[in-house]
């Protein structure tokens, strides 16, 4: 009996001993980007919000940083997901844009684009994906190294670049959405096929469900008070003219159109819970990571603005989808085990026409035929065919080959330019890019494009748009990607394991996420990091 109690006592003292020299670290960190969200989405609907939602919960009981802005421009998805989950900006991530002119490559390249691989998943080519082009590495990928590749991450999203830049380079898989199948798919730089959970919530058919039932307002049409009337002119015609919408004869025709409906943010909190379970993310003693994008927002902000009822609807929706997603994880992984933190990618203008209706300024400027008409005119000038080979990114870049070759003196060229579109109303700048810290500019404008700037996948010139206007695609909807506010102010919430419950008015950046979440874990922060860890949310 003596040497009974004396093995258990040193078996507990061993087990006390462990448990101090293991480093305390959550399940589980979850972290949540909702594409296009307004900080002041969290107060604008925030009395329709329910008490067991998602965004009431995150307020009442965990950490909101009610100033927390973007530090560079464009304020784009693909550089809001590689920001957030880096630490770093374009200058040093090379995610300069969704898109950008390579100089190297001599031609438009897609953020997250990679020849190499193949799609899985579907006999087509929107698997083509990796995150390759993202030149650092994730707070995922830190999180591998620190435990050895024990730990697990995942990415999933509609978007490819919503799951794949925010997943990183030693992603155990990341999933998207197939807008021609309906089907979530990965690609060959994760994985050989879909593992069967993929294939069995594929078979679920679940987009022809979300079609059959339509999208009528969750609560009745004269509620909404925080929206403009339905179907205004500059709202775009996706689904008809006004709600409730008959998506009944979308079913087995069309899946792209899911996602500009609140049921494409459902849709993704469905796969997600499913990975959490057949991933068995937070299961074990090594923290894992799961990254998510609900890319619905966007494309509904896109199509009929922030003002509008569609937007307001989609909001309460995935409120609660969120509080859904935190009850399964607060059953599957355990309440108080695991850590959350929400954040968005950028924000969103109001509808030209609507800042116009309310005597605010703002327009449509079309910069793809401004770019023909300079093109244009520049052939007329220099006698040769098109200079100007892209627009993106509210850059101009040019076509050095063709300059250098015809012996022109590309200052003149650019000086030209500029002077030209100055003529242009809805410019308020535009200068070289070579010339950015010398023209004068306020600092916080100076410090954004700075930031922004990488030299092998940007512009030569930089045009700056006026407050309120926007580079117009359509003549309905709206965009973003500007230095500001409405583009760059995002909310950041954190909730859970660590997190101390507060508020703070103090001006943080979207830079800070990664730095923060490498010291609540104790790993190292991404190769490319230039945030400071956020100290007031640590218990």
């Amino acid at each position: 009996m003596h040497r009974f109690f004396a093995l258990l006592i040193s078996f507990v003292l061993l087990t006390q001993t462990y448990s101090q020299n293991v480093i305390s670290r959550p399940k589980l960190v979850v972290g949540i980007v909702v594409d296009q969200m307004r900080w002041d989405y969290l107060y604008r609907y925030y009395d329709r919000y329910e008490a067991k939602g998602g965004f009431k919960r995150m307020l009442g009981q965990g950490f909101s940083y009610e100033n927390t802005m973007i530090p560079y421009a464009p304020t784009v998805t693909g550089c809001g997901h590689a920001c957030i989950y880096t630490g770093s900006a374009p200058a040093i991530n090379g995610i300069t844009g969704n898109q950008w002119w390579d100089k190297e490559k001599k031609r438009v390249v897609y953020c997250s684009e990679d020849k190499t691989v193949n799609t899985i998943g579907a006999d087509n080519k929107i698997g083509q994906m990796s995150p390759r082009n993202l030149l650092v590495t994730t707070i995922g990928d830190e999180l591998r190294m620190a435990t050895n590749f024990r730990s697990k991450v995942v990415g999933v999203a509609l978007k490819d670049r919503g799951s794949i830049i925010p997943a990183g380079h030693s992603a155990n898989a990341a999933y998207w959405y197939d807008n021609t199948t309906g089907k979530w798919i990965s690609s060959s730089y994760y994985m050989n096929e879909l593992p069967a959970w993929v294939n069995a919530f594929n078979d679920q058919r679940i987009v022809d469900k979300y079609y059959e039932k339509g999208w009528s307002l969750l609560y009745p049409a004269n509620t909404y008070v925080q929206s403009t009337a339905d179907s205004m002119t500059y709202e775009a015609r996706i689904f008809g003219k006004a709600f409730p919408y008959d998506m009944k004869d979308l079913v087995g025709k069309d899946y792209g159109r899911i996602a500009t409906t609140p049921m494409g943010n459902s849709m993704t909190a469905e796969f997600a819970k499913m990975a959490i379970t057949a991933e068995q993310l937070g299961m074990d003693n090594f923290t894992d990571l799961l990254t998510i994008s609900f890319s619905s927002t966007d494309y509904i902000g896109h199509s009929f603005g922030p003002n509008s009822i569609e937007a307001e609807d989609g909001m309460l929706r995935l409120d609660k989808d969120l509080g859904a997603l935190l009850d399964y994880l607060d059953t599957k992984v355990g309440k108080g085990q695991y850590t959350v933190f929400l954040s968005a990618d950028h924000g969103v203008v109001q509808a030209p026409e609507f800042s116009n209706e309310h005597k605010l300024p703002g327009g449509r400027f079309y910069i793809g035929n401004l770019v023909k008409t300079l093109n244009a005119e520049l052939a007329t000038k220099y006698k040769m065919g098109p200079m100007i080979l892209s627009s993106d990114n509210y850059q101009l870049a040019l076509d050095h080959n063709k300059i250098d070759s015809a012996g022109i003196n590309e200052s003149e060229l650019l000086s030209w330019l500029e002077k030209r579109l100055y003529q242009e109303p809805g410019i308020d700048r535009a200068f070289p890019l070579e010339k950015l810290n010398t023209v004068p500019l306020p600092a916080t404008i100076r410090k954004m494009i700075n930031n922004g700037y990488y030299p092998r996948r940007s512009g030569d010139l930089q045009m700056i748009l006026k407050p309120g206007y926007i580079d117009a695609y359509s003549s309905t909807g709206t965009t973003h990607g500007l230095w500001n506010p409405y583009d760059a102010h995002i909310p950041l919430l954190w909730y859970g394991w660590g997190i101390r419950a507060g508020k703070s008015n103090k001006e943080v950046y979207m830079t800070d996420i990664a730095p923060t979440l490498a010291a609540l874990l104790h790993i190292q922060m991404p190769s490319g990091c230039i945030g400071e860890p956020l100290q007031d949310i640590l218990k």
